[in-house]
């Protein structure tokens, strides 16, 4: 089974370097996970240098823990004993304080600021691809290898990023700030393969302990997805009182702390019997405001971004077509974009709801599966 679908010439391994396995040093990024631990266990069969390190990013006995997240401790324990069982070294790294700093204290600030952020993808982008990756390379790896279900081509003008060939797995979303010089130095060996049934079906075969272990949530830190409860904790009185308005500032009723709502949220407002249904439509955490309007209100065409990463082969210059995803659980659809001084700008030519600040906007191809960059929403028209 190939580990990639790049079609490399031959005197290349099966990840694209002009080495034979047995030289080629791969540190693997495990979670602990049965995704990880597959990669591990299959560039280990095919007789790789395998390093295993997995990050603790936070104290697995705090209660922002949850049993069965990633990077805690159960989780690290089952690294090491998929290590241990296939035989190769493993690294368990204290990242508490860097992960705290770098994505945590970011997701509290910007949910008061109004935003609906995404930790993941700055975990990835901060930690994981830059921190871990730091590590591989002073451990003298030839690459970096992770569990994430995407696919890495090499292209006439370098490495590409590709979506996973399961469209159900994608993580595309959550990996479009990756730099092409990360991407050299990055594999991902699951990202060809059809299901995560096959995936798991690779573990038994393996006769790894984790073949049957439950995928972990999304966002690690945030218990039973209370995303307020968090913040509460992180900054403690954060959750000021204010007003439900309309469009107008015409007070509808009252709430509790704007870092209870999100754009597009219907339910539990508290403002029921006033005809039509009202969604959130814009949050101003200055005034302590949660506006509402009626569903056409969310519908957006103008997205401005900040932050652009762009991995196209030509620089963006001018407008160019694309397809966009404005959230993880969305399809890509058409859209135009175009380069500003410091960000991107893109227009939706058909509207899309609920399009939040704080989300990412990623960008593909017209045509093919090709990820061409993307950035974060700082403001919807």
């Amino acid at each position: 089974m190939p580990l990639d679908d790049t079609l490399a010439p031959s005197g290349l391994n099966s990840l694209g370097l002009p080495k034979k396995p047995a030289d080629t040093r791969v540190v693997v990024a495990m979670s602990g996970g049965v995704d990880s631990s597959v990669v591990a266990a299959m560039l280990a069969e095919e007789g790789y240098d395998v390093v295993g390190v997995t990050l603790q990013l936070y104290d697995h006995g705090a209660a922002l823990a949850r049993k069965g997240a990633c990077c805690a401790g159960r989780d690290i324990h089952d690294a090491r004993r998929v290590a241990e069982a296939v035989g190769f070294p493993h690294y368990v790294l204290d990242y508490e304080s860097t992960f705290r700093d770098s994505v945590i204290n970011e997701f509290a600030d910007s949910y008061l600021a109004g935003a609906t952020p995404v930790p993941c993808i700055r975990c990835n982008e901060r930690v994981k691809f830059r921190d871990l990756l730091g590590v591989a390379k002073d451990l003298d790896a030839d690459c970096m290898a992770t569990g994430h279900y995407i696919r890495r081509y090499m292209g006439p003008n370098g490495a590409e990023l590709h979506r996973a060939a399961d469209a159900a797995r994608d993580q595309s979303y959550f990996l479009f700030s990756t730099t092409r010089e990360q991407l050299d130095y990055l594999r991902f060996p699951l990202g060809g393969l059809a299901s995560k049934a096959e995936t798991r079906a690779l573990a038994a075969r393996y006769g790894l302990a984790v073949a049957d272990k439950p995928d972990s949530q999304d966002i690690c830190f945030v218990p039973s997805g209370n995303y307020a409860a968090v913040i509460e904790k992180l900054r403690p009185g954060a959750a000021e009182p204010g007003d439900i308005v309309d469009e107008l500032g015409n007070v509808l009723g009252h709430h509790g702390g704007v870092l209870h709502y999100t754009v597009g949220q219907r339910r539990g407002l508290g403002i029921g019997g006033l005809g039509e249904p009202l969604f959130v439509v814009r949050l101003d955490p200055d005034r302590r405001h949660v506006v509402v309007g009626p569903r056409e209100m969310l519908q957006t065409r103008r997205v401005v971004l900040k932050e652009l990463n762009w991995l196209g082969d030509a620089p963006l210059d001018g407008e160019q077509e694309v397809l966009v995803r404005v959230r993880s659980t969305r399809q890509p659809v058409p859209a135009l974009v175009r380069a500003t001084e410091d960000g991107a700008e893109v227009t939706l030519l058909t509207p899309e709801e609920g399009v939040a600040p704080g989300q990412a906007c990623v960008f593909y191809a017209p045509e093919g599966t090709r990820v061409l960059g993307g950035g974060w929403i700082r403001r919807a028209a």
